[in-house]
Formats: C-alpha cells, sequence, structure tokens
C-alpha cells in the first residue's frame, strides 16, 4: 500500500479554503490524505488531552508519522527539561501509548541532525535511541552525508537493518555534507518511508536565520520530477509491503498540491477518509 501525505497540518491553505474555524484543519486535511507527519512532538512532549483531540480528529484508518522529541535527536541545546534521558523518553513513549493503542500510530521518526556523522559514539547513541523506544515501529534519517560514503553506506544500510529501524529515504538537494543522497533501498519488509524535501539547491545551505526554513523548503516539484518518484516507488513496492510518501516543501504552500498531483500520477483512490466540507465555488 502506498500512504501519501505532508508534513503537518497547519500550513497547507489550499485544503481550507472552506473552513471558518481553524481548529477544525486536521478534520478536514483526514478527507484529503490519509497520513500526517506529526511535527510538535518534536519541539515538545506533547500532552495526552492534545493526543487524544486529534485521535478523535481523524478516522479510524487515519495514520501519524510521529516525530521524536528534539532531546532524543540531539538536536536540543542545553539541559533537556527533564530530570534523565530515561525520564525524557518515557515522557515521550507515555505520550503516543494512546496513537498506539489506537491503531494509527505508523511510526516515530528519528530524524538526526546535520552535524550528527557517521561515527562509533553516534551509532552507539542509535542502538540506545531503539533500546528505549521497545517494540514502537522507529523509522531513521539521516541528515549527515558521512553515513553514505562508499566506505560506510552498505554497513549503514545493514545496521538499519539489523537494529530494526525503518529507513527514511530523502529527495533533497545534494548540498555537501549537510544533505544525504537518495538511497533507494526499502531495508524494512513492512514499511518505509519517503520524505520529500524539495530541491532548492540555493536555500539549503543559506545561514541560519529566522526564515531559513521558509528559505530551504521552498521548492515545486514539476510533473517530470515527480514521474521520476513514481518509478521509484515502482522499485520500492518490490522491497517493502508499505510506502509512506511525505512531501515537506511547505515553504510556499506546495507541498499539499505537489501530494495531491502525486496520488493523481499514482492513481490512487483512498478509503476511510473523512468526510471533506463542501466548496460551492470549486
Amino acid at each position: 500500500m502506498i500512504y501519501v501525505g505532508v508534513t503537518g497540518w497547519g500550513d497547507h491553505d489550499s485544503l481550507y479554503t472552506s473552513l471558518t474555524n481553524k481548529r477544525d484543519r486536521l478534520k478536514e486535511y483526514s478527507g484529503h490524505f490519509p497520513i500526517v507527519e506529526l511535527d510538535a512532538s518534536f519541539y515538545a512532549v506533547q500532552p495526552k488531552r492534545n493526543i487524544e483531540k486529534w485521535l478523535k480528529e481523524t478516522p479510524q484508518s487515519f495514520q501519524f508519522i510521529v516525530k521524536a522529541y528534539q532531546g532524543m535527536t540531539g538536536h536540543q541545546r542545553g539541559e533537556i527539561p527533564f530530570e534523565s534521558v530515561k525520564d525524557m523518553f518515557e515522557a515521550f513513549i507515555d505520550s503516543v501509548g494512546p496513537i498506539q493503542e489506537s491503531g494509527k500510530l505508523a511510526m516515530v521518526l528519528f530524524q538526526y541532525p546535520p552535524w550528527f556523522d557517521c561515527k562509533k559514539e553516534n551509532v552507539d547513541y542509535i542502538r540506545f535511541c531503539k533500546s528505549m523506544m521497545g517494540e514502537l515501529p522507529c523509522a531513521i534519517e539521516f541528515r549527515h552525508q558521512s553515513w553514505y560514503r562508499p566506505e560506510f553506506r552498505e554497513r549503514t544500510l545493514a545496521f538499519i537493518r539489523d537494529e530494526n529501524w525503518i529507513h527514511s529515504i530523502c529527495d533533497e538537494p545534494q548540498a555537501g555534507e549537510g544533505s544525504v543522497p537518495t538511497v533507494l533501498e526499502a531495508v524494512n519488509p513492512e514499511k518505509t518511508l519517503i520524505r520529500l524535501h524539495g530541491r532548492n539547491f540555493h536555500g539549503w545551505n543559506k545561514p541560519n536565520g529566522d526564515n531559513w526554513r521558509e528559505v530551504r523548503y521552498l521548492y515545486r516539484y514539476n510533473k517530470e520530477e515527480l514521474l521520476e518518484w513514481k518509478n521509484n516507488l515502482e522499485v520500492l513496492k518490490k522491497q517493502t509491503k508499505d510506502l509512506y510518501v511525505l512531501f515537506n516543501n511547505n515553504s510556499g504552500g506546495d507541498a499539499a498540491d505537489n501530494a495531491k498531483q502525486f496520488i493523481e500520477l499514482m492513481d490512487i483512490e483512498y478509503q476511510g477518509l473523512a468526510s471533506r466540507q463542501l466548496d460551492l465555488f470549486d
């Protein structure tokens, strides 16, 4: 099965032309796509009241890809707001427990930072993370090129497989050490994650400023590029049961439109989506 969605549900205005209440965005979103990446969990471990609200607002077949908290992936600068690392992981696991129990947890995504390079210390930390997560399905995404250099590539993929991670395959500009190539290896026979970040080469490594995310992910895939990914999925379908495709090119409002275009190119028609509000002028 191929599931297509986008990262977050707040920044996709083209989906909400008939909405009058912003609080209904997730309900409306789940009428368009069967999956979403939950990004709020990266910035803070979410209280259960939020999780329970989101579960109520989505149909039974809907799935969440939950981004791991930044303290767990090494993005957090300074001290973590927990008594210990163990407490941090336990709080996160407790937070996502209702999603797992509802059957709506596709996976937890550990996206490691651009400075997290391929070395023994970091390999050991990845093992630690996986041990802390227990039986929860977890995807791993690298953002430092060293993991896929010729001398490490096969060992990296074998490590992901042996540790029972889900491989997160990326589409992004090849812009130095802080970017990774597209590695079309599913690794996990059950699930594979594909994240399409856009191909804004000139914006990828801009100096950090208040709007660096807006610059980095400002990109709209054209039809030829989407057809390229259609062909890529044909390859990956032979390696894994379920493919989760997320468009992360959110900056210019392109992600939702590209995702819809891709669903059409793939000739997919989803069942069990939420009812959508009618736009009389659509």
